[in-house]
């Protein structure tokens, strides 16, 4: 099966389901090949995400460089959400921005080894979770646009970190300690008085659990770049990771846009 890479599509379950996408399509349930061996082929092809041209290099998870520099699902307030100006009606693409950044965005808090804050779109609450490999999370704040909560995440930057540890995710290393609740009531009393009204009342806290049968003790991270075939069995998935029974990982996301040939025994 051959086909270009997306980040694996999600589903909160029990536990947590991937589907592997090429070409835009599910095409494959990567839960069931867990202990199984796998194998990815990348024939040296690397398509834009955007415009459809071939290009040597992966720029901001598949774009070429051109694209990186104008294309809306790359612009610098998806790193940094407090630069977003959708809400006044700026942006590389207008429709694009208010379609998926003048939206309610909500300001979260999870959890693994330590607690991060991050930012993403209401809608993408659960995905993005997941995404990030946390093992609990919470909303803290729920906002009108991206610039709201992008505010305030830097609020809070000088208090938590806002980037995930990922080879501490990938290790399963959680601190059972950290309460996410009390964090909550002890970082509202941190926020500038006029942010505070957006903090949410929902106070549950999501568990989520993997798919995995084996973490690794020391992660050897690999890429295609470098090893274009990559072949060994599964032993579970985290975040956008495989992880293979020996210890090496691969991102998945990292490598949008390549286009691979799948296997599996």
């Amino acid at each position: 099966m051959k086909g270009l890479l997306e980040k694996m599509r999600v589903s909160f379950e029990e536990p947590i389901q991937y589907q592997l996408i090429l070409n835009n399509e599910p095409q494959i349930s990567m839960n069931s090949l867990i202990g199984k061996e796998i194998e990815l082929n990348w024939t040296g092809k690397i398509i834009c995400s955007n415009c459809g041209k071939q290009t040597k290099t992966s720029f901001g998870q598949g774009f070429c460089f051109p694209c990186f520099q104008s294309a809306p699902q790359a612009a610098p307030c998806i790193i940094n959400p407090e630069l977003c100006r959708a809400h006044l009606g700026e942006g590389r693409d207008i429709d694009w921005e208010n379609k998926h950044h003048n939206q309610p965005h909500i300001v979260y808090l999870a959890a693994s080894d330590s607690i991060k804050v991050g930012v993403t779109r209401t809608e993408q609450t659960l995905t993005r979770w997941i995404d990030q490999g946390a093992s609990h999370a919470i909303i803290l704040a729920e906002t009108n646009n991206r610039y709201e909560a992008g505010m305030i995440e830097v609020a809070l930057k000088s208090y938590m970190t806002d980037k995930t540890n990922w080879q501490r995710m990938l290790k399963n290393e959680i601190n059972d300690e950290l309460d996410l609740l009390d964090e909550k009531g002890r970082v509202e009393d941190l926020l500038p008085f006029d942010m505070r009204d957006f903090v949410s009342m929902n106070d549950d806290i999501i568990s989520l659990n993997y798919p995995v049968e084996k973490y690794p003790v020391k992660v050897k991270s690999v890429g295609f770049d470098k090893s274009p075939v990559i072949r060994g069995k599964l032993a579970g998935i985290k975040g956008q990771y495989l992880i293979f029974d020996d210890e090496r990982v691969l991102n998945i996301r990292k490598h949008t846009s390549y286009e691979i040939e799948f296997s599996h025994d």
